[in-house]
Order: C-alpha cells, then structure tokens, then sequence
C-alpha cells in the first residue's frame, strides 16, 4: 500500500508543471473569457451581467456576413496551401540536379519575419509605386495604378494570397517528410507492373500521405482561421469591412471599442467553432478511412 501511495504522489509529481501550465495559461483565461461574455465589461472599474445579451448582439446581419466571410476566407486559404504544397513537395522529391537549392528556395517565406513579409506584399500591392501594378501596366493588361488594397474583392483576394504564401513553405516541408517516409519498394514493385505517375500517385503517394494532410489541414485551418497579423497589418479590415473576419472583429470590438464584454462573447463563439469543426472533422476522416466504429 505504502509503494502503491509512493508511486501515485510521484506520477502527480511528474504531471504537475503540465497540469499547472494547463490551469494558468488555457483553462484559466477561458474560464474567465466565458465569465466575461455575461457582462457589460468595459473600461469601467464595475460591470454588470447582463445575461445572454452579449451573445444576442453577435448573431445579427453584419455579424452572419462576418462568419460567412471568415469560413470562405479560411476555405480557399487552407484548400491553396494543401494543393500546391502537395505539387510542391512532389516536385522537390524528384531526382533532379540541384533539389537541394530547391528546398533551400521554399524557406524564406516561412524563416522571414511575419510582419515584414507581410508589408513587403504591402508595397507590391500598392498601386503607385508597387510591383505588382506596374508589371502589369508595363506587360499592358492594364491602363493604369492598379490599387489591389483599395477595393474590396481584390482585398480579400490579395490577404488570401499573402497567407498563402507565408503558410505554403510549411505545408510543403511536412509533405516533403511524408512523401521520403514512403517504401521506395512500393514505387519500384508499381513501376515494374507498368504503373504511370499518375496512377503511382494516386494509388501509393496519396493514401500514405492521407495522416500527414489530415494533420496538416487540421493545423493550417486553426492558424487560419485565427489569422490576425495578415489582414490587420494590410488592410485592418478594410475597405469597408470587405475583409473583416472574425477575430479582426473581436479584436476591433474588445481592445478598439473597449466593449470587452462583447469582445470576450465573440471569442467565445470563435472557440466554439473551431471545436465543433474540429470534432465534425475528424470523425469525418475516420468515416472515409473506414476507421470509425460509432
């Protein structure tokens, strides 16, 4: 009994810093999140509860075109970052001279500071003095400035473009590490049976990565969907909203505002949302991988 009690203050001994690193830093802060969805806090020394008003506030009209964008938004993102880091990853595994400058090449986007990749697209989209513009004023496509951050559509199009080129060079490093873990057997046995790329592809390469882009998806959504840096540095929002997303929403509402009561609601339904997503997702996965027992 005595060894028995030793071993379980020990094991307790050990899960300790994790537990408390739990407690302090996750569960702490959203309990206290939650509390704050339930009142009027602001910069205020006193608050009121004022119930599920908070939350009633989020699901009108301008806030169901924020969700919708952010889902969109978060959709084409990941979907371009998983098709060409595939395409990307396939290439650089080719037998070809010099793959290993290749590899070296895909880097700087990821290794680069966020923040001056991000203003470095900044000036390429600007439409007097950017690169962009004045390549295609110069090739002839267009008449004049073209200002990508000015408008709308090519707003939203031009954050989804810049997150996927600072997400990209991971993506393609982790499927680069996936298609190298693949028996080289297996490529041989289906090539000397007369198997083309194609069909060696899709046959060998894409079910055994299957783990890898189930990991990879899941990761690149949750970062994407909580993509601040991108949009606030570029357009904060804007023009006229046409960018917003969900937490540029929060942030404008808790820290622009100050209505950190409403702020803390709103990141409440962002938690939840990634949660249910997550969980739909996953037994997803497991449906199609034919794994799913329920």
């Amino acid at each position: 009994m005595t060894q028995s009690r030793a071993a379980w203050y020990f094991a307790w001994a050990l899960l300790a810093p994790a537990v408390l690193y739990i407690v302090i830093i996750v569960a702490w802060p959203l309990i206290e999140t939650v509390r704050l969805s339930f009142t009027n806090a602001s910069l205020r020394r006193t608050y009121d509860y004022v119930g599920w008003i908070n939350y009633q506030k989020i699901f009108d009209r301008d806030f169901l075109e924020i969700i919708l964008r952010t889902f969109t938004w978060t959709f084409f993102s990941v979907l371009l970052k998983m098709v060409i880091g595939t395409f990307g990853a396939v290439l650089l595994n080719c037998a070809v001279p010099g793959r290993h400058v290749f590899r070296l090449l895909t880097m700087p986007p990821w290794i680069v500071p966020m923040a001056i990749g991000i203003f470095m697209w900044g000036w390429m989209y600007n439409g007097q003095f950017g690169m962009i513009s004045g390549l295609l004023q110069r090739f002839g496509f267009v008449d004049g400035p073209v200002a990508f951050l000015a408008y709308g559509h090519s707003a939203y199009w031009a954050t989804i473009v810049t997150d996927v080129w600072i997400g990209v060079p991971m993506v393609t490093i982790y499927f680069l590490a996936a298609i190298q873990s693949i028996p080289r057997d297996l490529y041989e046995a289906a090539w000397t049976d007369g198997a083309s790329r194609w069909m060696r592809f899709r046959r060998i390469t894409m079910p055994l990565m299957a783990p890898a882009v189930i990991t990879m998806s899941m990761l690149s959504l949750i970062a994407t969907f909580n993509s601040f840096d991108i949009i606030w540095i570029l357009t904060q929002g804007g023009p006229s909203g046409e960018t917003t997303t969900m937490i540029i929403d929060t942030y404008a509402t808790a820290i622009g505002s100050k209505k950190y009561g409403e702020g803390a609601a709103r990141a409440v339904v962002i938690c939840l949302f990634l949660s249910l997503f997550c969980i739909a997702y996953f037994r997803m996965t497991r449906r199609l991988a034919g794994t799913d027992k329920a």
